[in-house]
């Protein structure tokens, strides 16, 4: 198998058809030994019914059906696990990624990279969107001592043993293109025109975005812990001045409430201690604690067209 291309669906099953003739159409310039790799993340629109139909017709498009929503990254990896291809292509289902960009990216990895990613020009999305994407990435930076762009997406293709190596990190919190980057390897990106959404909109909300950007944070840095430690001994810290100054308003002045100062002083010393000790039992013990129930990190429901491709 020359070139797999993964791509998980989820919200968009309009897309499917047009999606499926345009690869195909994009592949076939490169070459005529591909597999299309479809992982229904159970889809609410039932893309299961629209996959199982391109499968029927074309046993080129690999059939993947996971028991429940696992989201997005999970659903990527059980395509890269099932994947064969000499080189791996990542892509999303809403035809924001161009399928004919995949020549591009080809070629380009002709010149010696193993892993070629796409930097979207012109992202249809919102002002908001743009603008918390790139806070969420100076965060990032800060938190993990690097320098990544904002506009790199999961669109992307990789050498088979680039992509070996994803398979075989298993954590539970995972990335695709920070876990590929960190990976090392020859890599690059190009420019590429990002067009509007097929069809509907994207389920990732502010709460989900929220939750994914904090996943992603402390699974691959410890700075949040050390931020807990400062700002407990920050507290500490201001908590041992305000005593030295009412035991000095004490010894000058003689008017402070008995009783009252010295328990709001104890108050927010001990809260700044308890705070730093929260903060590193918690994250650390959170981490822990999903890393070592060793669960799956996705489950298949049924697989299409595995064996005859």
């Amino acid at each position: 198998m020359k070139i797999s291309v993964v791509i998980p669906v989820y919200g968009c099953r309009a897309a499917l058809p047009e999606l499926h003739r345009r690869l195909c159409e994009s592949l076939t310039q490169i070459t005529a030994s591909f597999e299309i790799i479809l992982v229904d993340d159970c889809c609410p629109q039932n893309s299961w019914a629209s996959i199982q139909e391109l499968c029927s017709k074309d046993k080129r498009v690999v059939g993947i059906h996971l028991s429940r929503n696992f989201g997005q990254i999970r659903a990527i990896t059980a395509g890269l696990d099932c994947s064969s291809g000499d080189w791996v292509v990542v892509m999303d289902c809403d035809l924001q990624d161009r399928p004919e960009s995949i020549i591009e990216l080809y070629q380009k990895s002709q010149e010696g990279y193993d892993v070629v990613f796409a930097r979207r020009q012109g992202r249809k999305d919102s002002l908001i969107t743009k603008f918390l994407s790139k806070c969420f990435y100076k965060v990032y930076d800060y938190f993990t001592d690097g320098t990544f762009d904002s506009c790199i997406c999961n669109f992307s293709i990789s050498k088979r043993s680039v992509i070996d190596s994803y398979c075989r990190m298993r954590e539970q919190n995972r990335a695709f293109t920070m876990f590929i980057r960190w990976l090392g390897f020859r890599q690059t990106a190009i420019d590429l025109e990002a067009d509007i959404r097929y069809e509907g909109a994207s389920s990732y909300n502010m709460r989900r975005k929220l939750n994914m950007a904090f996943e992603i944070i402390t699974s691959q840095s410890n700075k949040p812990l050390l931020f807990s430690v400062k700002a407990g001994f920050a507290i500490a810290l201001f908590a041992l001045l305000y005593i030295i100054y009412l035991v000095l308003c004490v010894i000058f002045k003689g008017d402070v409430l008995s009783g009252w100062t010295s328990t709001v002083a104890s108050i927010y010393l001990m809260g700044g201690i308890l705070l730093c000790a929260i903060g590193i039992l918690g994250i650390y013990i959170g981490n822990i604690f999903n890393e070592a129930k060793g669960r799956p990190l996705y489950v298949i429901a049924e697989c299409l067209n595995k064996e005859e491709s």
